[in-house]
């Protein structure tokens, strides 16, 4: 008589593991393919080393136009640039000047 009173103590039991083992499943496979799993590690690793190449290039563009700025301020402007603004925007040029045109390769 003892079985029959182990008996659902024994499948109350298993239903637990059963339950508790597809929840460790679960949870493994959200820590190995979920949105910030293992999976998406590396995605994400190559996403900021394109960003940080980017960032790169922005700051660099970012301080050519700094220069450039700072060289055509009002008090203090190079000739040099505002010739070649005045030459290329304007299209002015002196009676003695001669222009190359180089095409672009």
């Amino acid at each position: 008589m003892s079985v029959t009173r182990g008996e659902p103590r024994l499948r109350q039991g298993r239903k637990a593991h059963i339950f508790a083992l597809f929840a460790l499943l679960a949870m493994g496979l959200w820590i190995t393919i979920g949105p910030s799993g293992l999976m998406a590690w590396s995605e994400n690793l190559r996403l900021l080393d394109q960003r940080s190449d980017r960032l790169k290039q922005v700051a660099t563009a970012r301080d050519v136009l700094k220069n450039r700025v700072h060289l055509l301020d009002p008090s203090n402007t190079d000739r040099d640039l505002a010739g070649e603004l005045v030459h290329d925007k304007l299209n002015y040029v002196h009676e003695d000047e001669l222009v190359l045109v180089l095409k672009n390769q």
